[in-house]
């Protein structure tokens, strides 16, 4: 994991292919590295004003305000706005325990998907034992429906399993569906949303019968049989292969279609009109499923560009007017901005005043790793001024922070970092950044 974040701080590698130039790519890491210390000095002013801890740095207003207090208050500490806090707090029931709880619940969840999506049985009977799918097979068609982040090739594995409980799973799954005066083709594209039929032949046999089976119960005029809709539907998926397969050289024509879907309805042709009709829907618009989180993933994860630099931001936030001309700044924070919050809206995340500083706990295991590399690395590597002062700034905010809300691992590994950035133990060596951090570090002693 070290490693991992000390690759993501130090940026692209040497050699490898950027959209940004080097003064953009300088510019935009010392942007990014304001926004940092900028989130955790507001937590912590936050945690401060939240805890009523004075501003050691503020000496004119504990002077001022002390000439208004008794002796040995704490100055803007007056017992009538504590009581009235204590009262406000003890009126307001605390999200903590709950959002602790839901995150908890959102760790044991993400566990199970990793888990199916590498063993799909074992990540179902741990996600059962864990509470987070129910024992029946409606339930887990349920979750495997609706569920994101899960593998669609494995889910459609698993729906073609021939075990009592998968089969179960599959046959609740398809009867979750409503085929109701809905055409063919376009059940068909509904039902292949959410997974991706397997490649053995069994398997693909007995979800598209249970398939088949459902279409005709929801349009019991269409067909004389079930039968009929589960040898079309085969007809149909050949179809789709052959006319957007670009290996497939020679396509297959109205006529040929309708030629081999002859006195398939029971032993009489359906109509002509309809098998041609459905031939050109098929012929214009592909069958094909959407991209699940997974697979986007994995695509991401192929190219360590994206991993290691900026490309994926600036996929999202560039947008440019020919090869040689690209937006401004101004433009390029506009554009971005527009995005974050198009996305905002359509998210169905649930906002939480926050009301006690333990929530910031939360926040902090999500980004003190990354915030610990993108601190230590370039203090070690720059001599430039500005940004050594933003490293140590945000070392300082990091501090403060962790050891405010009691998270002594964190605060130590800040602290222990910053520690060996004072050189003491090599005075020969030590440089006006060296001194710098060593009065950060005795800013805490």
């Amino acid at each position: 994991m070290v490693n991992g974040l000390l690759k993501t701080a130090q940026g692209v590698p040497p050699g490898v292919a950027t959209s940004l130039q080097l003064p953009q790519d300088a510019t935009m890491k010392l942007e990014s590295m304001k926004c940092l210390v900028a989130t955790l000095k507001s937590m912590g002013d936050w945690m401060d004003k939240q805890l009523r801890i004075p501003d050691p740095h503020s000496t004119k207003k504990y002077k001022d305000a002390g000439n208004n207090t008794e002796p040995g208050s704490i100055p803007g500490d007056e017992p009538t706005e504590a009581s009235d806090t204590q009262s406000e707090a003890s009126s307001e029931v605390s999200d903590v325990s709950t959002i602790g709880q839901r995150c908890a619940y959102k760790l044991e969840l993400q566990e199970g998907i990793s888990l199916f999506n590498r063993k799909p049985k074992k990540g179902i009977e741990f996600l059962i034992n864990a509470n987070k799918v129910g024992e029946s097979p409606e339930e887990i068609a349920a979750f495997l429906k609706n569920a994101s982040g899960l593998n669609k090739t494995l889910i459609g594995d698993y729906l073609g399993e021939r075990e009592d409980l998968s089969l179960g799973v599959m046959h609740a799954y398809v009867d979750s569906f409503e085929f109701h005066e809905m055409e063919f083709d376009e059940a068909i594209r509904v039902f292949l949303q959410g997974f991706r039929l397997p490649g053995e032949a069994q398997k693909i046999d007995r979800i598209m019968e249970k398939f088949a089976e459902r279409y005709c119960k929801c349009n019991p005029k269409v067909f004389a049989s079930a039968n009929t809709a589960y040898v079309l539907a085969f007809a149909v998926i050949l179809l789709n292969t052959d006319a957007h397969n670009p290996m497939v050289k020679n396509k297959m024509s109205a006529e040929e279609f309708i030629r081999n879907n002859r006195e398939i309805d029971d032993g009489k042709d359906l109509p002509e009109e309809y098998l041609r009709s459905l031939f050109e829907r098929i012929s214009r618009n592909e069958i094909k499923m959407k991209e699940d989180d997974f697979t986007i993933q994995q695509k991401q994860s192929m190219n360590s560009n994206r991993i290691l630099g900026l490309d994926s931001i600036l996929n999202i936030v560039i947008r440019k007017r020919g090869e040689e001309n690209v937006e401004t700044s101004d433009d390029l924070m506009r554009h971005m901005q527009e995005q974050f919050k198009e996305k905002a809206r359509k998210t169905e995340s649930v906002y939480y005043a926050a009301t006690d500083v333990v929530i910031l706990r939360f926040m902090i295991e999500v980004c003190w790793a990354p915030m610990l590399a993108a601190f230590s690395v370039p203090l070690d590597q720059s001599d430039d001024e500005i940004v050594i002062a933003l490293c140590l700034e945000g070392f300082r905010c990091a501090i403060h922070v962790t050891s405010g809300v009691s998270m002594k691992t964190h605060r130590d590994a800040f602290l222990t970092s910053l520690a060996k950035f004072t050189s003491l133990h090599s005075p020969a060596d030590i440089k006006q950044k060296n001194i710098d951090a060593i009065k950060v570090g005795a800013y805490f002693s």
